[in-house]
């Protein structure tokens, strides 16, 4: 039986000799040292000082930080300090931090995704784009499409990092006894029809029409016009809800709605919609707003929020065109 490829020799392949490549192979390597210090943190719970508590502070985008948001920022950062970075952007920092005389990329990350679900011993991950450092521009303003890499790892019954260096995705495990990560899949896939989605469905009625639609189709199963039956999923981990999509399909819905602050969601695009499209696409499925791809926005502002649809393309297509139905947009019939 052939030997699982280690996560460190697969990104020292992709670096080879280029120095860009060198620079996003450190920055991986990097992350992914931070996040098995940041999985054994979480394993140990409340025993290391852990408890899932608000910290009395919100971070720069107005959620309330944990005592894990904010150990798991430093780690990440100090993991980082060696790597030829340029610019530097957490969620957990009201600006970018910038340095002087530039670098070669950029990384946007999110220490600790769906730290809500520290508290009752659910998923939480860490999500990280790079990007290549453009001198004379202002750093996260590109599409997602100019992404060099990205991954995100899930702290869940297993320590997972899903990774992609646009050559596909790949998902590693963490083996606890030698402290490093071996791929479990390569290439992964993602189906393009599905009979699972996910979505917050106790938001319902401030949903636009096109998000209602889709979902009472699906609730209507085999007797509606999809005409099979569909099983719902709601983790509110991102981290957690993209890895579901990548091992067996599915689509994930996080839409801006009527109420007050959600009209564009509340994902953000540098560091949570970005990565996760890019993932999601290297696999095969689809990213969008409802009627954008998600990978042609490019950024006005680093926490900017924006709704985010994807996973199976089938499912996202029946989405777009809801949306398209419901903007009146008339699609030309190719002749």
């Amino acid at each position: 039986m052939t030997a699982p490829l280690d996560l460190f020799r697969h990104t020292a392949t992709f670096a080879g000799t280029d120095p860009l490549r060198q620079a996003t192979a450190a920055a991986v390597d990097a992350i992914a040292k931070a996040s098995i210090e940041i999985s054994e943190l979480i394993s140990r719970g409340a025993l290391a000082g852990i408890t899932g508590a608000a910290q009395g502070s919100e971070n720069a985008d107005g959620d309330v930080q944990k005592d894990l948001d904010v150990r798991a920022d430093d780690m990440i950062r100090a993991a980082l300090k060696d790597v030829a970075w340029g610019a530097l952007a957490s969620e957990e920092a009201e600006t970018a931090d910038v340095r002087d005389g530039g670098g070669l990329i950029d990384i946007a990350y999110d220490p600790l995704d769906g730290s809500s679900n520290i508290e009752t011993n659910m998923t939480v991950g860490t999500i990280f784009s790079i990007v290549p450092s453009v001198a004379g521009q202002t750093p996260f303003t590109s599409p997602g499409h100019v992404q060099i890499a990205a991954g995100f790892v899930v702290y869940g019954p297993q320590t997972s990092l899903v990774l992609t260096l646009g050559d596909g995705v790949h998902i590693f495990t963490l083996d606890r006894a030698t402290r490093s990560y071996q791929r479990i899949r390569a290439n992964v896939q993602i189906a393009a029809d599905c009979a699972e989605y996910a979505i917050n469905a106790s938001n319902h009625r401030h949903w636009e029409s096109p998000v209602r639609d889709f979902v009472d189709q699906c609730l209507a199963g085999k007797d509606g016009v999809k005409a099979k039956n569909f099983n719902m999923r709601w983790i509110a981990a991102l981290v957690a809800e993209v890895y579901r999509i990548l091992v067996r399909g599915g689509v994930f819905l996080y839409p801006g709605d009527a109420r007050a602050g959600y009209s564009d969601g509340r994902l953000r695009l540098v560091y949570e919609a970005h990565p996760m499209a890019f993932i999601v696409e290297q696999a095969g499925g689809a990213a969008t707003t409802g009627r954008q791809r998600i990978l042609d926005v490019a950024p006005t502002a680093i926490h900017q929020r924006i709704p985010l649809i994807m996973g199976s393309t089938n499912e996202v297509a029946c989405i777009e065109a809801l949306h398209r139905d419901a903007d009146g947009v008339v699609v030309q019939a190719a002749e």
